[in-house]
């Protein structure tokens, strides 16, 4: 189809890269499993691809779709989040400096403690909520300003505009992780981020079936190219296969959201007043401390909160064990609601609270999750 400019996300979400398949009509995408493909004596490209490893007919849709959505110039796709993150940092020039949130993705923390230091990358990190601590961290030099934003598990807001003001004050490419708002609800290069970073594993692919990751820029520059080749050589790619349930994913991305949203909303109502309840982390809260930039950068709130109980340790395996519906497991984004003891999964040195429980919120009726929350926490 020839898809209108100035489309609103839900409908972007649902037809960029998913257009009506030209050779048989067929309103869902096709799926392109060739590794190879035919070229002229010479090499010549006869249709546009050569390799899959270096590009594919349905990942390139997914590429067109994540841009769309996040209003980029070009988008890569990766076999994993991770691969997405350490395809960027990888490519940054050495030595180098990054600047990094105190809370964010526990892989992130093991990646940056464990694999940069071997490459000249070292890391500074601190409180992206204080602007003055930024600035502070950024005086000693930086090349990258990485926001995660709600933060995992903590859920703290940080202010994409103001954050990418100072980064780029400093000289800095400023990075996201898009990955709990989704272009849905957050779109940071609207606020000045140069590059989104998405698992789509998570809200993208929505199914709890789909690995994989996303990188989105706001120019088609050289250092856009140089991660696009870097990702062809190293050969972190995605899957065709996974590419196409993602772009399923696509389609139902805005309905599911708003569905997400709504539960998690009401869920937070009912915990929020409860007395076992030591802390509520969600930004949707009015006295949440970032609530009023989460209230100027979101179109809503998101389905991702976490908890602190009253009692520590034991009363978050306690609740966490006696749950019939929210299921124990990592990641999130999917149809089903799951819990997590997040300091438990952590490693060694976990960074969360040991009360804290990390809740992604499902798409079940409302009030069936509310009545298991209530069993499980009397």
């Amino acid at each position: 189809m020839n898809t209108p400019h100035n489309l609103r996300p839900g409908t972007v979400a649902v037809h960029i890269g998913n257009e009506v398949d030209p050779a048989t009509g067929a309103v869902a995408p096709p799926i392109q499993l060739a590794t190879t493909f035919r070229h002229g004596a010479d090499g010549e490209r006869l249709n546009g691809y050569e390799y899959q490893r270096e590009g594919n007919p349905t990942n390139d849709r997914l590429r067109e779709a994540i841009a769309a959505l996040e209003g980029a110039r070009t988008a890569l796709t990766f076999a994993s989040g991770m691969a997405a993150i350490s395809g960027l940092f990888e490519s940054l020039p050495t030595p180098a400096r990054v600047v990094m949130p105190n809370d964010c993705y526990v892989g992130l923390q093991i990646y940056a403690a464990e694999f940069l230091p071997a490459r000249s990358i070292t890391v500074a990190r601190v409180d992206m909520t204080d602007l003055h601590a930024v600035r502070s961290a950024c005086a000693g030099g930086v090349d990258l300003l990485w926001i995660e934003t709600p933060s995992n598990p903590l859920m703290r807001i940080s202010d994409i505009a103001a954050l990418s003001e100072i980064g780029h004050a400093h000289g800095a490419l400023v990075a996201c992780d898009n990955t709990f708002a989704t272009p849905l609800l957050t779109r940071p290069l609207e606020h000045g981020a140069d590059i989104v970073m998405h698992s789509t594993t998570k809200y993208f692919g929505g199914h709890s079936d789909v690995l994989g990751g996303a990188l989105a820029f706001v120019r088609d520059d050289d250092f856009a190219k140089l991660v696009a080749h870097r990702l062809h050589i190293t050969g972190a790619v995605l899957a065709p296969f996974s590419a196409w349930l993602t772009l399923r994913g696509c389609r139902s991305l805005s309905a599911r959201m708003a569905m997400h949203c709504a539960n998690a909303r009401k869920i937070v109502d009912f915990l929020a007043n409860h007395p076992a309840i030591e802390r509520v982390n969600y930004p949707g809260i009015a006295s949440h401390p970032g609530h009023e930039v989460a209230a100027r950068q979101m179109r809503n709130f998101g389905a991702m909160l976490s908890i602190q109980l009253v009692g520590g340790r034991e009363s978050a395996l306690a609740m966490a064990g006696k749950l019939r519906i929210f299921t124990n497991a990592t990641s999130l984004g999917g149809c089903e609601s799951l819990i997590e003891h997040r300091a438990s999964v952590e490693g060694p040195n976990p960074s969360s609270p040991q009360n804290l429980l990390r809740i992604s919120v499902g798409l079940e009726d409302v009030d069936d999750l509310i009545e298991d929350l209530a069993q499980a926490l009397n």
